[in-house]
């Protein structure tokens, strides 16, 4: 007797974490999920702009291409920082990159999608992926985002504070031997 096992590979996504230091403050931007299931959801809905994409594929490249099709932008040329993989409550992996750059949450421009709407009607309607897109401080960021995606907020934090020490380590140090220069 044979038996045959179906191994289902969970989807994979990619997406990037756009964000922004404002008087001091770090800013991340999310996206809310387009369509009439989530229109009146708020608190834990919001996400990074991110998309699926094959194992064959670029994961960096599917991030950025998500992101343009999402925000109807280019991603920033910039250095990309990994901040690793989270497990959505689908079982569906996200990889996601953070980014500082800035742009027009006023003028995001998504890509759609059609369903039928309102459900059994034979209606099919046209809804865009994303319907916002928003600038939040980081511990607003934590309430709006996808429980599942909190890490990413918290690994950009510790990414930069680690970073904010390593320049200010590097600017004492400059300072010193300028003072001994002297």
């Amino acid at each position: 007797m044979v038996i045959w096992y179906h191994v289902v590979m969970p989807k994979q996504s990619a997406g990037i974490l756009l964000y922004k230091i404002e008087n001091d403050s770090l800013k991340v931007l999310l996206v809310h999920p387009g369509g009439p299931f989530w229109a009146k959801k708020d608190n834990g809905v919001w996400s990074i702009p991110k998309g699926e994409y094959e194992p064959k594929d670029n994961a960096l490249k599917a991030a950025k291409r998500e992101f343009e099709e999402e925000i109807g932008s280019q991603s920033p040329e910039s250095h990309y920082e990994e901040i690793g993989e989270v497990h959505m409550k689908s079982g569906k992996a996200v990889r996601a990159w953070a980014v500082e750059g800035d742009l027009d949450v006023n003028k995001i421009k998504s890509n759609t999608f059609e369903m039928q709407w309102p459900p059994r009607s034979g209606q099919i309607q046209t809804f865009s992926e994303v319907d916002k897109a928003e600038w939040f401080e980081s511990p607003v960021a934590k309430v709006k985002i996808n429980m599942a995606q909190i890490p990413f907020v918290e690994r950009l934090e510790k990414l930069l504070k680690i970073k904010q020490t390593t320049d200010d380590l590097n600017s004492k140090s400059n300072m010193q031997r300028s003072l001994f220069e002297n």
